[in-house]
């Protein structure tokens, strides 16, 4: 096997400039807080072999345009292993991070928790956690890197409790490391690649693409702002539907603009989150991630047209909680015929992944603006819809639920469908009388409410 790049290889993939802060006083103690025998020859060797005096290099430097804290793992010191020392650091690189107002990075390399510390070795965990979640508490980004091994407890807190977590290619990933998984495990699901599908990764980016992907992800996340995401305007038609099926045979058009098409006309750059975090993605059918329109950043959830699955639902609702951390506008783009209702999205969950959206749109403090650009199915479209500040196009319709199903819910023949949309007023001009829209994409707009 290849010798594994070293701590100070992978800090240069990203920056040309890191500068080490100084490390935390070290711990007294013959062989450790175990008394360990032969623990202290063990980090001598390590330290001759490597260069480094702990499991972690911490720094700060500049990556793309973006000021930021490097942390890096030396798997050549003892596999990369978290003990007391290694606690200290990672904690005084949180520390610095909020003092000075910087995201985190961290490029994991790591096989768990250093057995020749015991316990106090596995509460670093819950130090590690704390600091991370106070340095998300004070708005500032934290991006992971995760590199060959990344597994046991660094992966459990500093990998995938990041906000964002880039892999590289082939890139042992998992709690389990290769000594302590079942003998029968599939090898193929503890890869880079597998967290990909799985939703816990969200890109698995080559080594010469990486300063360039870190670099936009932190340009990106770095950039609050208070202001609303302006409306997109209207790629298709501007002439309003005269009827009801109309409207719904216009937003089913497939040559119709889609999100991605929205997406390219209204962002210059933007990079996507990979999925909900809890073993599941919706690439088909929800697009997240944040993007650059004139200048600012603009988180986005967008529906494509199709139904949309549970991991769809979460990875909108992690976006928007995200979002909210960083203080950075969301847009949203209704597009689907409703919630995916098959046997298999109720056994993951999709009535409570709607629940969860919709109240983490309903708790959001960042702004939301929403533009429905196709069809509006029913709950399934209304919980990625902005409460106040809701818009549609001229060739899109919202609806209580789907003409056809009205109609045989109410056991109307097939010929009283196109009446049946006609009477549930799911024109765009309708939306607006009714109050249930701002108004429609580079048309009107709905009379003010009554004050008072």
């Amino acid at each position: 096997m290849p010798e594994r790049p070293s701590a100070r290889e992978a800090l240069a993939l990203v920056t040309d400039d890191f500068t080490e802060l100084p490390g935390p006083p070290g711990r007294s103690g013959p062989d450790g807080p175990l008394g360990w025998a032969g623990y202290d020859a063990s980090r001598a060797r390590a330290t001759a072999r490597t260069g480094e005096q702990e499991s972690v290099v911490v720094g700060r430097g500049t990556v793309g345009s973006a000021p930021a804290v490097l942390i890096a793992f030396e798997f050549g010191y003892l596999g990369g292993s978290l003990g007391e020392r290694t606690g200290d650091r990672l904690e005084a690189a949180h520390v610095h991070a909020r003092a000075h107002r910087l995201p985190v990075v961290s490029l994991v390399a790591t096989g768990g928790s250093r057995m020749q510390e015991g316990m106090l070795a596995l509460t670093q965990l819950q130090r590690v956690a704390r600091q991370s979640a106070l340095t998300r508490a004070a708005g500032l980004p934290q991006l992971a890197v995760l590199r060959d091994p990344t597994t046991g407890g660094g992966w459990a807190t500093l990998g995938a409790g990041a906000d964002v977590v880039l892999a590289l290619p082939g890139a042992q990933v998992g709690f389990a490391g290769s000594r302590v998984r079942p003998p029968e495990a599939d090898p193929a699901a503890y890869t880079a690649e597998a967290q990909l599908t799985a939703g816990t990764v969200d890109a698995v980016v080559p080594p010469a693409e990486l300063r360039a992907a870190v670099g936009l992800w932190l340009g990106l996340l770095t950039a609050p702002s208070t202001e609303p995401a302006p409306v997109p305007r209207p790629l298709g038609p501007a002439d309003l539907p005269e009827t009801g099926w109309d409207a719904v045979r216009r937003a089913r058009d497939p040559g119709r603009a889609r999100s991605r098409a929205y997406l390219d006309a209204y962002f210059t750059r933007r990079a996507a989150l990979g999925g909900d975090r809890s073993g599941g993605s919706d690439p088909d059918g929800m697009l997240c991630g944040f993007g650059s329109h004139d200048g600012r950043t603009i988180a986005y959830a967008a529906q494509t047209g199709t139904a949309t699955r549970p991991a769809g639902y979460r990875t909108a609702a992690r976006l928007i909680r995200l979002a909210d951390t960083l203080s950075v506008p969301v847009l949203t783009l209704v597009d689907t015929p409703g919630a995916a209702n098959d046997a298999e999205a109720e056994r993951q969950g999709v009535g409570a992944a709607i629940a969860d959206l919709f109240t983490a749109v309903a708790t959001a403090r960042t702004p939301l603006t929403t533009l429905v650009i196709g069809e509006g199915g029913s709950g399934g479209a209304l919980a990625l819809a902005a409460p106040d500040n809701t818009w549609v196009t001229p060739d899109s319709y919202f609806s209580v639920i789907a003409p056809e199903l009205a109609a045989a819910i109410l056991k109307r023949p097939a010929g009283r469908v196109r009446a049946t949309a006609d009477q549930l007023r799911v024109r765009p001009q309708d939306l607006v009388a009714l109050g249930v829209v701002r108004g429609i994409a580079g048309g009107e707009t709905a009379p003010a409410p009554p004050s008072g």
